[in-house]
């Protein structure tokens, strides 16, 4: 398989592809979840929202002067399909001014790469259930985060070039231990590397563990890529482990263990001459 000078640019398309049909999906069953009344937490206070912003790995606020506007009861709406998140609202001029928020604005703050994403005043006014709803689970990146096509908008739309996947069958009897280690070593490197998981017994990710050059017989693996430039690397590993993890993420910040693709390229083109 030969491995384009433009492959994190096709790497994003594979990730990417079938959006869509998966947007629809993904509403339509969370909206046929809902259940019991889940509201956002009301933030009277700046202790009070800074508190929620540090406790969870996203949290989404909606600071909002005029608690009339449509959006608001859209915004509520989220915290029922978002049990996940936590959701806060708040229309405290003294929150609002520690925020520097002079317009109704919906913020979301993620823990993994102290992001902060804000929709202010101008759209808000174009958001509909939907959109809001698209926006929550395009940018909601935690200290693991499960693949899937619209996840992965969210993936490069971040300040963090290099990401990690574990390419891994999730039925797998090793799966829960694995995480454990796995969510633990993502901790140590906040700010520098994103940790994605990439279910492998799942027959829409094959175009990712290809992408890779790996074959089953070498899954579980680990995958590493930096999205600006062509440089990724992959090891397939019998253990997941934080030290194991953690050399594997280190030696590629180094550039110890980066392939030269552009050389694996040029070889393959002699070949074909031959």
């Amino acid at each position: 398989m030969k491995i384009s000078r433009s492959g994190c640019l096709v790497l994003s398309f594979i990730l990417m592809c079938g959006l869509a049909p998966e947007v629809a999906a993904d509403v339509e069953e969370a909206a046929d979840g809902l259940s019991t009344t889940q509201e956002p937490i009301w933030l009277t206070d700046i202790p009070a929202t800074e508190e929620l912003i540090k406790a969870a790995e996203v949290a989404i606020i909606g600071f909002f002067q005029d608690l009339e506007i449509p959006i608001v009861s859209i915004f509520r709406s989220m915290a029922q399909q978002f049990r996940d998140i936590s959701f806060g609202i708040s229309n405290s001029s003294e929150v609002l001014a520690h925020y520097n928020i002079t317009r109704n604005s919906i913020c979301l703050f993620r823990l993994v790469d102290n992001g902060q994403l804000h929709l202010d005043a101008a759209d808000i006014e174009s958001l509909d259930a939907a959109k809001l709803s698209r926006f929550i689970q395009m940018h909601s990146l935690r200290w693991v985060t499960e693949y899937s096509p619209m996840i992965a908008a969210g993936l490069f739309n971040t300040m963090v070039q290099t990401h990690l996947l574990l390419i891994m069958n999730k039925a797998s009897p090793e799966y829960e231990e694995s995480m454990q280690r796995y969510r633990e070593a993502a901790k140590l490197f906040q700010g520098q590397i994103l940790f994605v998981l990439v279910d492998s017994g799942r027959g829409e990710n094959r175009k990712v563990v290809a992408y890779f050059q790996l074959k089953e017989s070498q899954l579980p693996a680990l995958a590493i890529y930096e999205t600006v430039e062509d440089k990724w690397d992959t090891l397939p590993v019998t253990e997941v482990t934080v030290e194991k993890v953690q050399d594997f993420c280190h030696g590629f910040l180094k550039g110890t263990l980066l392939r030269d693709h552009k050389a694996e390229e040029d070889a393959d083109a002699r070949k074909e001459e031959l």
